[in-house]
């Protein structure tokens, strides 16, 4: 795929000098007093000095004006086209979604080079792209309005995914970046959305599998690896809503001890009283301490 040109701010604005601050015309000549021989250092006769023609603090005053909104329309601009957030991400949305049912509207996404691209299904087009200065993405998940992406420093992340307009959270497990740093392809099966509609998000490493709920990001529940044993992400198969991940143990001949069944609830056990996924409803003019609707 050819990636095409990220809109960013331009490197100088207008008005400004590369290494320096405001344009100061220091290649103009510089303007002398009229008052310049005058044996009064620079006050005219009678010692009061008089201010020329169209100077003064209005003068001044609309100069000043004049110069912030110059100033402004670059920066709001670019701030328009391009918003850094924090974990180094940035943000770049180029077009936005034409009318249309809204499995129209859900871009295709893809990884080029060191960022996460979103195009127009019918014409192509790119529609936003998602980058982290030093990291790069390795794997991407969809679902309606997710856009998930594994990370090269092992942040899994969120991404409003029709408009490109917020990454909605960052998620860490521990040991996961020196992981996948330590061998190539190793990012292949650790996202695994569950359910339909992709409301839970797997992440499936060699110590465990944790699973996220895609909405805020909130983490449901954390399956160990058996002692000895490690999953191996990449070797799984899913069938009728169920995830089945492979468990090598060493020693063990049952090749059915090393499957080990998931789906959005926790592992299916025989007689499981898992908890539940869906965000509690909270009344909309009582929210809880810290949270603002």
């Amino acid at each position: 795929m050819t990636a095409l040109p990220t809109t960013t701010a331009p490197d100088l604005l207008p008005g400004a000098r590369e290494g320096g601050g405001p344009q100061d015309d220091a290649d103009s000549p510089p303007t002398e007093s009229p008052y310049a021989d005058s044996p009064h250092d620079g006050l005219p006769p009678g010692g009061s000095r008089r201010r020329a023609p169209g100077s003064g603090p209005r003068r001044t005053r609309l100069l000043l004006a004049a110069l912030s909104a110059v100033i402004a329309v670059p920066l709001v601009t670019a701030a328009q086209q391009s918003r850094h957030l924090p974990f180094d991400d940035r943000l770049t949305v180029h077009t936005t979604a034409a009318p249309g049912p809204p499995a129209a509207q859900e871009p295709v996404l893809r990884t080029v080079g060191p960022r996460v691209e979103a195009r127009d299904p019918r014409s192509g087009t790119l529609r936003w792209v998602h980058e982290r200065t030093g990291s790069r993405p390795l794997a991407l998940a969809a679902g309606p309005g997710h856009a998930f992406a594994l990370w090269s420093d092992g942040l899994v992340t969120d991404t409003e995914r029709v408009t490109g307009s917020a990454v909605r959270w960052h998620r860490a497990l521990p040991g996961l970046a020196n992981w996948l740093a330590s061998g190539s392809g190793r990012a292949a099966g650790v996202l695994q959305p569950l359910t339909p509609g992709a409301r839970m998000l797997a992440v499936v490493t060699p110590q465990r599998i944790a699973t996220f709920r895609a909405d805020d990001g909130d983490l449901r529940w954390v399956l160990p690896a058996a002692r000895g044993c490690a999953f191996e992400p990449g070797r799984y198969v899913r069938t009728a809503g169920i995830l089945l991940v492979a468990q090598p143990c060493p020693g063990h001949t049952n090749w059915a001890a090393e499957l080990m069944a998931v789906d959005d609830l926790g592992r299916i056990v025989p007689g499981r009283t898992p908890l539940r996924n869906d965000r509690p409803n909270v009344p909309p003019n009582d929210p809880p301490s810290g949270v603002s609707n």
